[in-house]
């Protein structure tokens, strides 16, 4: 009986929804079930909506506080001390005996709002009894004031609350491992379990609007989630408000589903415009204006672009009037100071209307699997190729990171990498605003000294970036700037060790380094504070397949191939305009070959050996040599050329052209590459009789390379 009325009290008053009921039941009799921890609320609702008798192994302080004596009839409990050999001894007989035992695997309630340190022992009683482990995840009770998160999250008597329970599964042995070995590895695999349990039961399934509009409800109208240099915090309502103002004009000169180019600078004003195209159903496509007007055009060409969105100040400050006017030649260019003068009052006023009332009047039916975003990196042929991304992609991303790293609505995110770039857009730009942390759009990452400063004055807690760029903002920097700093993340080009080290010893942060690709939305794996490896990029994140094919030559490592729900659903390639090429490797549809030659150790980090594709990083930008040899070719037609990238300390890589044209010249390739970026062009050029060659006729990059290296240190 008071489990009955504990069980309608818990629905009336939460609205308690159980999903997955059905896994429990072919869980078997002998199940370690294994919950995340939020609240207080979690051992008496369990206890009240699981079928069964449930026996409870709790902490021996947690069990002997007073607040838990009248939950101790709900049903049998056991004190475990998770950290005593005897005690998880006892609890591994008591599970023999085919018991179903529930048992928080944290040892505590969280205090960051998402998964705390997961102990080996809870791994190693599943591993030893040889029970079914069940896992359920605990969702909505972190917002009520039973919680450990007052001052973190927005905390609300009633939320809604969701049991979600995963299917059943079990700790494969490993008889080759004994003693310390084999609980490290069962409390390894329950911490993957656990954080993939974190990932299933998200909302992945949405579309970034309507993801938006939850993040509201969740952390509230007034919370602030934006701001840029001109020091106007946004909130949710004021952001929500502008962007179905913005929307409603865009959808009076753009089509449904279109592809709309966005030329503008990190900043507030561009939120508006990403988040006004998402609600009008219109996909942007982020040019990537550091390639100057030839890129431009071709990935304009290559998405069918016909509209492109743009500033007549951020033209004038970044001395783009050149590119936008060879851009104009191609496609329509709308200014936001014209389309501005198009809003009237009146729209403002129906604006400010539908986004007090939009849970009330949006009905979500988009398809979550279609377009949200095309993204442009280089091909292989020398032209760019569009990376269309989902909703599901970005959004699972997202919560891929978020099973991962702990962030709350208390982080500030320093965001500097463009929007055009596919960490600034995913990860700098809308995983702070869906998930309610705060990201300060600040517009290149360039200014050296002033980043670090603007770290400090912001309070930033979060920054992401390359190697190039945290390298040059450690020398720059006052001891101090970065004392607010929790996650510093690193991705897109190799961590060097001497800025790992310039870090350490000057601001005692540790660089986390990660590995993705815009491809991937754009995180594959990183390194975390609990699981770390210096000289990795960490593990693949949750909800991840990886295989690696066989490599000739390399026996320790292989080319790896990867499959996830942040996978693209494809690309846009310049010889098929418009029509998307869905991701395929030798694996089959959905795998996603990435080119590089990957080891993986037994612990399940990346170790990355080298890349296969011909492409080098030159400060985070991917730039394909085939073009820089193109360039060559066009400008001495009747010579021989090949492009090589080294490693370089400041930008990671450089390009090195070797030709058979005597006495070539920068000056003479950079006059004859009009409207080519500097980044496309190589920092050296060198001198060679012939080029070597294979049998085969294909150019012999190997020899060459080492002929380079030779010629270097000679000179």
């Amino acid at each position: 009986m008071l489990k009955k009325s504990l069980r309608f009290l818990f629905k009336l008053l939460y609205r308690v929804e159980v999903i997955g009921l059905e896994n429990y039941y072919q869980a078997g009799n002998r199940v370690l079930i294994v919950a995340n921890h939020c609240s207080f609320l979690d051992p008496p609702l369990l206890a009240a909506f699981l079928p069964d008798e449930i026996t409870f192994a709790i902490n021996t302080h947690i069990a002997q506080r007073w607040w838990m004596k009248p939950f101790l009839g709900l049903s049998t409990f056991f004190p475990v001390d998770p950290t005593h050999p005897m005690s998880l001894k006892n609890l591994i007989h008591h599970l023999q005996q085919d018991t179903k035992t529930l048992i928080f695997p944290e040892g505590r309630i969280t205090t960051t709002g998402s998964l705390m340190k997961i102990y080996d022992g809870t791994g190693m009683v599943a591993d030893k009894s040889g029970a079914m482990i069940l896992p359920i995840q605990i969702s909505g009770t972190q917002y009520t004031p039973f919680s450990k998160l007052r001052g973190i999250v927005r905390l609300r008597w009633f939320p809604k609350i969701t049991l979600t329970i995963l299917p059943p599964t079990h700790i494969e042995a490993r008889k080759e491992l004994t003693g310390k070995n084999r609980r490290k590895y069962s409390g390894h695999v329950l911490a993957d379990l656990m954080t993939e349990m974190q990932f299933v039961s998200s909302r992945t399934r949405d579309t970034i609007f309507a993801s938006l509009l939850e993040a509201r409800h969740i952390h509230g109208g007034k919370h602030h989630v934006a701001e840029d240099l001109e020091r106007v915090p946004l909130s949710y309502n004021a952001l929500i408000t502008r962007t179905l103002i913005i929307g409603n004009a865009l959808k009076k000169i753009t089509q449904q589903n279109e592809n709309v180019g966005v030329m503008l600078p990190n900043s507030s004003k561009t939120l508006f415009v990403l988040l006004g195209l998402q609600y009008a159903q219109r996909i942007p496509a982020m040019l990537n204006f550091s390639t100057g007007a030839a890129g431009m055009i071709s990935a304009c060409q290559t998405a069918q672009v016909k509209t492109v969105l743009s500033s007549r100040k951020f033209v004038e400050l970044a001395h783009l009037e050149a590119d936008i006017a060879a851009l104009n030649q191609h496609v329509k260019i709308i200014y936001l100071e014209d389309l501005a003068q198009t809003i009237a009052l009146k729209d403002k006023l129906f604006g400010a209307l539908q986004g007090k009332t939009a849970r009330l009047w949006y009905k979500n039916d988009v398809n979550p699997d279609s377009s949200a975003v095309v993204l442009f990196t280089s091909g292989s042929e020398g032209t760019p190729k569009g990376v269309v991304l989902s909703h599901a992609n970005i959004l699972s991303n997202h919560q891929q990171v978020a099973a991962r790293i702990g962030f709350n609505p208390k982080d500030v995110v320093l965001n500097f990498l463009p929007m055009f770039h596919s960490f600034g857009f995913t990860i700098g730009t809308l995983l702070p605003v869906l998930t309610g942390m705060k990201t300060f759009f600040y517009p290149t990452p360039l200014h050296f000294s002033i980043i670090p400063e603007m770290a400090y004055e912001t309070g930033a807690t979060i920054m992401f970036g390359t190697n190039t760029f945290f390298a040059a903002y450690g020398k720059k920097a006052h001891p101090f700037d970065f004392h607010t700093l929790r996650y510093v993340v690193a991705g897109a080009e190799k961590l060097q060790d001497s800025t790992r080290e310039l870090w350490q010893e000057k601001f005692g942060i540790r660089i986390l380094e990660g590995y993705g690709a815009t491809e991937t939305a754009p995180v594959a794996a990183v390194n975390t504070p609990m699981d770390c490896k210096a000289g990795t990029v960490g593990r693949l994140l949750p909800h991840m397949e990886y295989r690696l094919e066989p490599v000739e030559g390399i026996d320790d490592a292989g080319r790896l191939h990867v499959r996830g729900a942040n996978i693209m659903l494809g690309y846009l390639l310049a010889d098929r305009a418009g029509q998307l090429q869905p991701t395929e490797s030798i694996y089959g549809k959905g795998w996603y070959d990435t080119g590089d030659i990957v080891h993986v150790d037994d612990d399940g980090f990346l170790h990355i050996r080298g890349r296969s594709k011909r492409f080098a990083k030159i400060g985070g930008e991917m730039v394909s040599l085939t073009v820089v040899e193109q360039l060559a070719m066009k400008a001495w037609a009747n010579a021989h050329h090949a492009a090589i990238s080294l490693p370089d300390a400041k930008k990671g890589e450089q390009i090195i052209l070797v030709t058979t044209q005597k006495q070539a010249t920068l000056r003479e390739l950079t006059t004859a590459s009009v409207g080519v970026a500097a980044i496309n062009l190589p920092k050296k050029i060198l001198f060679i009789d012939a080029i070597p060659v294979m049998a085969t006729g294909k150019i012999d990059y190997v020899a060459l390379t080492a002929w380079v290296i030779n010629e270097k240190e000679n000179s």
